[in-house]
């Protein structure tokens, strides 16, 4: 693991492989390692940069709430740190969030979209309050009071599945900090449909069929905006495709990928 200081705040991350530079931010509430099976398959071809994103895995916390526009901002001083002028961004539900953040902030360092069961839209008040009780249960009660409720929604296979419990064991991994900050600044996330319809890049769009927390529509809604967005349904998965099924996905990414270099 490699470390960049963004604002005083040390942020890990790995560099691995060569060729087209691309971006992967992860979903709540895992690290960078939840990419572990598309670096090892696919590094041969591409430059893959994976951070912790603050918070999470080894990366620190920081002050306040963790907005998407403080992760985008982090993902584009890593970028500078690399001296990388675009990269293709994906991101896992919040890492989309994430992903949608940084195209907000800078457009012409984003060479290519992938968008894995994310949304473009902001959360409505049901759901920004959801999002507050969950981050105030974090606090009292631990990380171990919020994931178990979580992975039947992330993992189709379910909790007692080799992914289920590899993605339980991320999530009891957070601080309950982290859970509670994330959890704020993704109800803060602003509405990305504008954004979407103006963006002409190259946009992969990927859902997994069983997905229940951002489900086939919101990606229909996403490819609709996007001219020539491409969407693929990753069977046999529900919210994290790339960990759950990842031959299927990383064949879609690959394909993506190669169009692109």
């Amino acid at each position: 693991m490699l470390t960049v200081a963004v604002d005083g705040t040390p942020l890990h991350y790995r560099d691995v492989g060569q060729g087209l530079p691309v971006l992967l931010l992860h979903a709540f509430p895992l690290d960078g390692s939840a990419f572990d099976r598309q670096v090892a398959a696919l590094s041969g071809r591409y430059r893959f940069i994976v951070p912790d994103l603050r918070g999470f895995g080894q990366s620190r916390l920081g002050e306040g709430p963790t907005e998407m526009r403080l992760l985008a901002q982090d993902a584009l001083a890593l970028l500078d740190a690399l001296h990388i002028d675009a990269a293709v961004v994906g991101g896992v539900s919040m890492g989309g969030y994430a992903a949608l953040a940084l195209l907000r902030e800078d457009a012409g360092r984003v060479r290519g979209l992938v968008l894995v069961d994310t949304q473009c839209t902001a959360d409505d008040e049901a759901g920004r309050e959801k999002r507050e009780a969950t981050a105030k249960q974090a606090l009292s009660e631990g990380a171990s009071s919020i994931i178990p409720g979580l992975l039947p929604k992330l993992v189709h296979a379910g909790p007692d599945s080799p992914v289920g419990r590899e993605v339980m064991a991320l999530g009891l991994a957070a601080s309950p900090q982290a859970l509670a900050a994330a959890q704020r600044g993704m109800a803060l996330r602003l509405d990305s449909k504008d954004l979407l319809a103006r963006f002409a890049g190259p946009t992969l769009v990927v859902v997994g069929e069983h997905d229940t927390v951002t489900p086939l529509a919101k990606a229909k809604q996403m490819v609709d905006l996007v001219q020539g967005a491409r969407l693929e349904i990753i069977p046999g998965a529900a919210h994290l495709p790339n960990q759950e099924q990842p031959e299927a996905f990383n064949a879609v990414l690959d394909a993506f990928l190669a169009s692109l270099s």
